[in-house]
This record gives C-alpha cells, structure tokens and sequence, in this order.
C-alpha cells in the first residue's frame, strides 16, 4: 500500500508539473507572437472590410486566444479611437481603394454611431467608395449604412424601421415573491434608478423624461438620414408609423436602399471598381489586419514634443481599480495626477462612457479634475453615455463637449437596502439575533427592519451628497444653484438637449475635444502627440483578463437570452452606499 501510494502520488506531481510547464510554454509562444514586429502588408487595389457588428467599445479589446480558449471567453470588442484612427489613415493610404461595410445589427451607443459614421463621411472625402451589404439591418445597422454610396440588401432580407424603442425591466413582482423588501432613498422625482426594485411600470415623470430622450435621439437619426439619402424626415417618420418597410424591395422603392442582391453581386460590383477579372480574388484586409500595419502605436499618436493626454473611463463608477467594464478612480485619479504633474502634457481631454455608480468613487475623480485644471485646460468627451455619475466626473472641467444623441444629465442620487429578513425566515428558515452596545450599532442592516430613525438619517445622507452635486455643478457650469436645480431632479437629457440648458458647451465628438484642447492650449495642428490613458493591457494581462471572462461567457452561453437579467441582478452587489446611476439599464434599439 505506502509503494502504491506513494506511485499516485509521483503521478499527480508530474500532471501538475507538466501542466505548469505547459502553461508556461504556452504563454512563451503567445508573448512571442504578439511582440512580433511583423506588420501586415496592404497592397495596392485592396478594400478595407469593416465587420461592424461586434461590441464596440472606447477602445480595442482582444482576447490572446479568441475561441480556442477553453473555458470561454467574453470575446473581442471594436475600439471606437482605433477604428476611427484606422478610417482617417484608409482616407490618405493609397493602397486602399474603399471600403466594403458590414453593419446588420452593431453593439453601440447611439454617440459611437455617430462618431463612426462621421468619419466614414470624412474617408468618402477622398473619392473613395464604400459599399455596404447586408442580409438584414435594424436602425442602428442602417444608420451606418445609410452613407455608403451603394447600399445593397439580400433579397430575403429585412430593414427594420419602425422606430426606436426603451424598455426597462422591473423586479418587483419577483422581489415580492421572495419576501425581500427594497428600502429606497433618493433625490429628484426623476431619478428612477430605483424603480425597477419598487415598481411594476414607468413612473410618469420617468415616462416623461424617457420619451423626451428617446424622440430627441430618434428625431436627429431622422435628420441624418434623410440628409444621406436625399429624403423628407416627414416621409421616414411616416414610413416607421404604418410599417411601410416589410421586404427589400419596399426599402428599394423607398429609396433607403439602392440596389437589392447578394453578396457575389456587390463582389461583382467592387471587382468593376478595382478593374479586376471576374476570377481575381479581392484583396479584402479587415480593421484588425489594417491596424496591424499602422505606424503609430498603441498608446500614441500624432508629432511634436507636446503632449495631449486623453483619459479614457469607461463603465460603471466604483472605488479601487479599473477594468475593462468599469471605472475604478484609483486608476484615473492615478492618470489625471501623472498628465497634470507631466509638464509635456499641455492639455487633458476625459473621455467618459458611463452611466454612474458610486457616488464617493465619482467625487473623488472630480477632485481630481479640479486640481489638474487649475495647471493646464481639461476638456470632458462624453460617449454613448455621461449621466448621473459620469457627469459628476465631467462637471468641474473647463469645456464639454458631446454629441446630440449623447445621454447625459441625471444629477440626483439614491440609495437603496434590501430587507430580507422575510425571505431568509420564510423561504430558507434562516433566523437572525443580536447583542448590541449601542442602540444603532446593527444600521445598517439586510437582516432585519430599519428603525424609522435609521431611515430618517440614510434619507438625509442622500439629500447631503445631493445638495454636494447640485453645488458642485452649480459651481463648474457657472450657473445658479436654483437653475441646476431646475434641470436636475435626475432627470435624464441627450447631447442637444443638454447644450440649451447649460449643461454642454459644444456638439461634437472625441476628435472636436481634442481640438478644443489644443486650442486652449494654443497647439497648433502638428505640434502635438495623442497620449491615450490607460495604457493598453500587455499580453500576459489580456491572458488572465480572458480567463476570468469566462464566468461572463457561460452566463451568456448556457441562459441566451435570460442571461441579461442574470447580469443585472449581479450588478445590485456593486450597489454600496449612495448611488449616482442613470435609469437602471434602458436599452434603446
């Protein structure tokens, strides 16, 4: 028996060593390949191909293994800097004759639509073509589309226009069969962070405000798109109205498309525009193989000595950390230190994507803002989403600037306990009891009723952080507390509707921050570098980032479309002290 033992043994140590050393080797072979100085070749007649219809993040996301992981992935995302950067160097690389665009049902904001957009608009600058196909397209999808100079749609294929829709998701029902009670404390009769824990439907103020936003970022889509396709925006609303876009060929004789075919015809098409023989394969070079042969790097951008710093923030708000979903203000008040103590850096431009969170966590980066621009000018960017918490971050720098179908706004607070007590008695025979010094030493509490006193002064720890913002923005906005106070009441605005009531300087996107910047700054054109913050993750990073996604991809892979709910009711965990968050998850689509 001690012999056989001690043979199990010898055989588990030598699994375990060789799957160290395997691990190792593995790593050695990936760390190899991604310092590899091999650029990708473009050679001449070549068609840049953008597959647009991945999440599209601020920046690039890229997982080392992609799908031969074996624990699953969160998978890659599309940066929006990068793709754009890579639009503005097709524009001049005469290599590149056009672009064949992919864009049946994009992930992105409404404010990352735009700004790609915009710089397709831009590249078509340069006599280049952009031809678009697609087997279907929802708004989103055609909002790109509806630039390119052929738009051809599969003949079984569809264009979804029917107008954009909200929705929320409300818990209450399932709260209420749990026996959890939600205890809610909040400022502003618009802040409906809240409602999906209290509620079964929308609030009316907060049907207002959603009806406002989503028929301002509907509208400006319309005004787009009937300025690209030479149509009334009337004519388009109609069309959405009676569902008047049912086949290809109603968006054919529409006129929202232009040619109806398949993929092999728009390959024809191109073959035509590059004087190919019919048999001569396309040379199609995608974003990520286009990126790889560029001459910047990663993380800068640009010529001269002087430098601009953007500081890209991206996510939820918490304390601590980022990562690649969240905004941790450790790591960005880190950021905001270095550039503003840097005396190469002459500007800052925070670029933020966020819909809130942590309420300290987004205080503390404001402090941050304050100091860096009494050295040197800071310009806020606002993406798809700077509301509630990520205004807070933007509010005390020098300019705004956003794009009209930004969300922004929110400024008010809440915060919510959840009482259990009732759940763990009844469903779980889970019972708690206590010995305590003081009369209030067990508040807050999930475990049992909160006294009327212990909710009378959470209540009031949510009006103090209120009263804080609303000062604050006052302050930063140079607008009187009482008129803040006006358009607060966390009541949500897009872009356009922020710039009439004070709350953004300027229209625009990262690019026209960064020319703000360097104009505060009095750079000239060429006399700067981009210095994009945080730097990019090294490979080894990237390595352990797409194991620890995995938890993320089973969710997604084992519930489909139940895993959204899953994923929300995980994010209430991060929902510590009072909280600065948009409406919970309002998906427009």
């Amino acid at each position: 028996m001690p012999q056989f033992l001690k043979y199990v043994l010898a055989t588990i140590v030598g699994l375990l060593v060789f799957s160290f050393i395997g691990f190792l080797l593995l790593i050695g072979i990936g760390a190899a390949l991604s310092s590899s100085d091999s650029k990708t070749v473009v050679s001449s007649k070549s068609v840049l191909k953008l597959d647009l219809n991945e999440p599209i993040e601020e920046r690039n996301r890229n997982n080392p293994f992609g799908d031969v992981n074996p624990v699953g992935s969160a998978g890659d995302a599309t940066g929006l800097i990068e793709l754009k950067q890579a639009l503005k160097d097709a524009k001049q690389d005469d290599n590149i004759e056009g672009i064949y665009l992919q864009t049946e049902s994009p992930m992105a904001g409404w404010a990352s639509l735009e700004e790609i957009r915009n710089a397709l608009i831009d590249f078509k600058q340069s006599k280049k073509f952009v031809y678009a196909y697609a087997e279907g397209m929802n708004e989103k999808g055609y909002y790109l589309a509806s630039v390119a100079d052929k738009i051809y749609l599969n003949p079984a294929g569809d264009l979804e226009w029917n107008g954009l829709n909200a929705e929320m998701t409300f818990f209450k029902g399932t709260l209420d069969k749990l026996g959890v009670k939600p205890e809610i404390f909040r400022v502003g009769e618009y802040k409906s962070a809240i409602e999906p824990f209290a509620r079964e439907n929308m609030s009316e103020p907060n049907r207002i405000q959603v009806s406002s936003f989503l028929n301002s970022v509907n509208n400006h889509m319309l005004i787009r798109v009937a300025q690209s396709r030479n149509l009334q925006v009337n004519t388009l609303k109609d069309m959405a109205d009676k569902l008047t876009i049912q086949t290809a060929e109603d968006a054919l004789k529409a006129k929202l498309i232009t040619n109806i075919g398949y993929q092999d015809e728009v390959e024809t098409l191109i073959r035509k525009q590059l004087d190919l023989d019919e048999k001569k394969k396309i040379n199609y070079v995608t974003l990520g193989k286009y990126e790889d042969s560029e001459k910047t790097t990663d993380d800068e951008s640009g010529s001269g000595s002087n430098r601009i710093a953007v500081i890209v923030a991206s996510g939820d708000i918490q304390s601590g950390k980022s990562g690649d979903e969240s905004i941790g203000s450790e790591t960005i008040v880190e950021e905001l230190r270095k550039a503003r103590l840097d005396d190469k850096v002459k500007a800052i431009v925070l670029r933020v994507n966020s819909g809130g969170g942590s309420a300290l966590a987004s205080d503390i980066m404001y402090r941050e803002v304050e100091l860096a621009k009494k050295v040197k000018p800071v310009i806020g960017s606002m993406s798809d989403y700077a509301a509630s918490g990520g205004y807070y971050m933007l509010m005390g720098c020098n300019k705004i600037v956003a794009q009209p179908n930004t969300i922004t706004g929110s400024i008010g607070v809440f915060g919510i306990m959840f009482n259990a007590e009732t759940f763990l008695k009844d469903k779980l025979g889970i019972t708690h009891d206590r010995v305590k010094t003081n009369e209030n030493a067990d508040y807050p509490s999930v475990t049992h009723e909160m006294t009327p006193f212990q909710k009378q002064m959470l209540q009031r720890s949510t009006e103090r952080i209120y009263s804080q913002f609303t000062s604050k923005a006052a302050a930063g906005r140079k607008i009187p507390v009482d008129s803040i106070r006006a358009i607060a009441g966390g009541r949500v605005w897009t872009g356009v509707q922020g710039k009439a009531i004070g709350l953004v300087d300027q229209l625009g996107g990262l690019d026209d921050a960064i020319k703000l910047a360097a104009q505060s700054a009095k750079l000239k054109e060429g006399d700067y570098k981009l210095k994009y913050q945080p730097r990019k993750k090294e490979f080894f990073e990237q390595l352990m980032n797409s194991f620890n996604d995995s938890e993320e991809a089973k969710i997604q892979e084992q519930l489909g479309e139940l895993s959204p709910y899953v994923k929300y009711l995980k994010k209430i965990k991060t929902f510590e002290g009072i909280q600065m968050r948009l409406p919970f998850e309002v998906d427009i689509r």
